[in-house]
């Protein structure tokens, strides 16, 4: 289907939410206008949003394929209503840390992706000649750990390591992502339960990386995107400096308090924190002091999530569910879907450059998703396509369920991966 409408009595545009008909040529949208007209799919109550951009995916493929891999995320992404996802270079082997890695990753997805997929590179000790040659095969930034990542091959950097880091990539204007968690902060819980495993990773400790993210950035000039904010308190240093920060659906929904000490399915780093934190994000949210919710979908097999906190492996796998757990919360605190389609859609495709992605508007990729924001299900884990069912989700009552997903015009059929593997815009003519 070369050309088609679909309309929908609210349509979650840039300037708001309103009637109107998308007009679609050769994957791209070529017009808006009024609801009322002729032909095409009409999508009557159902809302009609932009794609989602995920731009926090830990795709395990290849090395640790048999804890994710490109088909079941993607295939989960589809299903949660994303349609361009960016994965994390670390937790595959090799990470993706130099050109050969990425061209290893790139031959891995090739041909199983159900949405489309980008890249971003890692800087470790060591690879800093190699910078260069990862930004110019079209990553879309470059992550860093400042504290232990939890996988061997993917150490972190010391501050003399991340000072030149910081200093290269500001010379290429290239994006820093940082995990801030400052390991003088960071304690070894005392036991395996909940408690003892917050105590160890106090908010102090994020505090503290970011007031050195901020020294950073001023004095070398590098663009520093802070990930995976977990304490709202953490962003009181980012006010005024020109620093990007994200959170996660798991910060924005779960507490402290809830968390059983047997509930490892809920163990991330850094960790969720008390219901009044989770309040804080929500209005730093509104207030703009967040630029984007994305999913850190971190997945790992069964055995690996069970035992006790200070043992489990941390990560909470959620990209399927990233847009109903948050919009569930959202509407509940007054917030809107383009409030949500701000957090989830615009703000992570403008991180990371991506113009056409994540808004309905001329020109844009026609990355389309028909959600029933008032129509409610219950998590059931089985219904879940990412390769491992593990949630700490299972149970819970949502609303909104995503109806379709098109990717550039075309309804996302899992059987019939289309998706494209995406380098940054300005690499995007150096290669394939």
């Amino acid at each position: 289907m070369d050309e088609w409408r679909v309309r929908s009595r609210r349509v979650v545009l840039p300037d708001g939410e309103r009637p109107a008909t998308v007009q679609v040529r050769a994957g791209r949208i070529t017009g808006i206008s009024a609801y009322h007209g002729g032909g095409g799919t009409d999508l009557g109550d159902l809302a009609l949003l932009p794609g989602l951009v995920d731009s926090h995916v830990h795709v395990d493929e290849p090395g640790r394929t048999e804890w994710e891999g490109f088909a079941t995320a993607t295939r989960a992404a589809a299903a949660g209503g994303v349609t361009t996802l960016i994965d994390m270079p670390l937790n595959s082997i090799p990470p993706t840390v130099d050109p050969d890695a990425l061209a290893c990753k790139r031959s891995a997805a090739d041909g199983q992706c159900t949405i489309d997929v980008g890249f971003f590179g890692g800087a470790v000790p060591g690879n800093l000649d190699r910078i260069a040659a990862l930004h110019e095969a079209g990553v879309f930034g470059i992550k860093c750990f400042l504290t232990d990542s939890g996988v061997p091959e993917f150490p972190p950097l010391s501050a003399t390591e991340l000072t030149a880091v910081a200093h290269r990539l500001a010379e290429l204007d290239a994006l820093l992502l940082v995990h801030a968690e400052d390991a003088a902060e960071l304690g070894r819980p005392s036991g395996g339960g909940y408690a003892e495993f917050l105590a160890a990773r106090p908010e102090r400790a994020e505090r503290a990386a970011v007031r050195r993210l901020v020294r950073l950035a001023a004095t070398t000039g590098v663009r520093i995107h802070v990930l995976h904010v977990s304490a709202a308190s953490a962003l009181e240093p980012l006010a005024g400096t020109g620093l990007t920060a994200e959170t996660c659906p798991h910060y924005l929904t779960l507490a402290a308090e809830e968390i059983a000490d047997d509930q490892t399915a809920a163990k991330c780093c850094p960790p969720v924190r008390s219901a009044a934190n989770r309040e804080e994000l929500w209005r730093a949210l509104a207030r703009g002091r967040l630029d984007c919710v994305v999913s850190d979908h971190s997945p790992a097999p069964p055995e690996l999530k069970r035992g006790g906190f200070d043992r489990a492996w941390g990560g909470i796998a959620s990209v399927q569910l990233g847009l109903p757990l948050v919009w569930t919360q959202a509407r509940r605190r007054g917030h809107t879907l383009s409030d949500v389609v701000r957090w989830m859609a615009a703000g992570p495709a403008r991180l990371v450059g991506l113009a056409a992605k994540g808004r309905i508007a001329v020109g844009a990729d026609a990355d389309l998703v028909a959600f029933a924001p008032d129509e409610t299900f219950t998590v059931d884990p089985a219904a879940l396509h990412h390769r491992h069912p593990v949630t700490p989700y299972a149970g819970w009552r949502l609303t909104g369920v995503v109806h379709r997903t098109w990717l550039r015009g075309q309804v996302v059929d899992p059987a019939e991966p289309s998706g494209r593997l995406l380098r940054r815009p300005a690499a995007a003519t150096t290669g394939s």
